[in-house]
């Protein structure tokens, strides 16, 4: 499936073969993960695959949306679409996927319901309803459960024609347990805390098998084909400091340490959302080469203490991934130039730019076009 050549996804052939990979043209965001200097921020975008573009929704007219994650060709249509629309100016794709699909492959049942989020109708309620879980029973295999991720990787990277490095991710283990617990997204998560002050023994051992899942999940990921992977802990925030302390950060760190035992050269970035007071935790006590930020954190305060944090431990210094808010993409073209430009400028070197959080159905996609060339105008600099 040519990237600039778009067929009928549910008719394009499959290449099933996690090997002979077509050369990589463009490896700046994975030099760039690495701490090497470059000459330009690379930049890519969260959901940068999704509803805001006319040709997913047409896809998503005929096929529902864990058909497409589940569907390696559609997988593969979807994540080339933005490389086609912005010929380059992307730098990475990403999977397209969702990270509640290792609910699912715990035994879970996930449902996405238009116009109300993801939605699993028997949550687990009670520390009894752990026995339903599959992933202590006999015969669970996590690469089995989750083999049509890994066919969409594999389709993805040899369709990509090495234009850019394929990113794979999955949901963290607090985050996936919220859901697990709430049902769905919610306001308070008064469900999902509950389980952590009532249940705490209940919760450790819950978050720890999804830890084992997602780490598993993640390095199976790059056997299929994955060059670089992004943790994704989206509801880090609802957590105060001294709840992240226990019940996210332990598992960030644990399965960071697993993948990279697996497959240290592959970059691994930590998004957790929110957890502006734990910058300084995750670049001295776990060993993620990248730390994507919101847009609510200062990108030169965030530098700052994560560069002493990171010294302080003996770590090399930390990338930071981010972190325009996305809402600054419904300005006009001249905001855009101008705050892009500013947060390129605040970062400096060691960053990979991307939004604060993922795009949004409404978004404009030639809003996301300006904010593309900005950022290779305003982020060039000599090596």
């Amino acid at each position: 499936m040519p990237i600039n050549d778009p067929t009928t996804a549910g008719d394009a052939p499959l290449n099933p073969s996690p090997s002979g990979f077509p050369a990589l043209k463009n490896d700046l965001y994975l030099r760039t993960a690495r701490g090497e200097a470059t000459e330009r921020a690379p930049v890519w975008c969260m959901r940068q695959a999704g509803r805001y573009l006319p040709e997913f929704r047409a896809i998503r007219v005929e096929h529902d949306f864990f058909r497409v994650c589940r569907t390696p060709a559609l997988a593969t249509e979807v994540t080339v679409q933005p490389l086609r629309r912005y010929a380059g100016l992307l730098d990475a794709a990403i999977i397209f996927s969702d990270i509640l699909v290792v609910p699912q492959a715990m035994g879970l049942q996930v449902e996405m319901v238009p116009g109300k989020g993801p939605h699993l109708p028997e949550p687990l309620r009670a520390p009894a309803d752990l026995a339903r879980l599959a992933d202590r029973r006999p015969g669970f295999s996590v690469d089995v459960e989750l083999d049509y991720v890994y066919k969409a990787l594999t389709n993805t990277r040899h369709a990509l024609q090495g234009q850019v490095p394929l990113l794979g991710f999955a949901g963290a283990p607090w985050t996936l347990m919220a859901y697990m617990v709430e049902g769905g997204g919610s306001k308070t998560f008064a469900l999902a805390k509950a389980w952590l002050f009532e249940h705490p023994a209940a919760a450790h051992e819950l978050l720890g098998r999804i830890a084992d899942v997602a780490a598993e999940f993640l390095v199976g990921q790059v056997r299929a084909g994955a060059q670089a992977l992004q943790l994704f802990e989206s509801w880090a925030g609802e957590l105060g400091p001294r709840d992240f302390a226990e019940f996210s950060l332990p598992y960030l760190a644990r399965i960071a340490s697993h993948v990279k035992r697996q497959c240290p050269d592959v970059p691994l970035t930590v998004f957790a959302k929110g957890a502006h007071y734990a910058l300084e935790q995750l670049a001295a006590q776990t060993v993620f080469d990248v730390i994507s930020l919101d847009w609510t954190v200062d990108p030169e305060q965030a530098r700052a203490r994560v560069d002493r944090a990171a010294a302080a431990a003996g770590r090399r210094p930390v990338v930071l991934q981010g972190n325009l808010d996305p809402t600054l993409l419904f300005g006009s073209p001249e905001v855009i130039r101008q705050r892009t430009t500013e947060m390129c400028q605040a970062f400096g070197s060691a960053h990979i730019a991307n939004l604060g959080h993922g795009m949004m159905p409404s978004h404009d996609p030639e809003r996301l076009r300006v904010f593309l060339e900005t950022v290779h105008a305003a982020s060039r600099r000599t090596v």
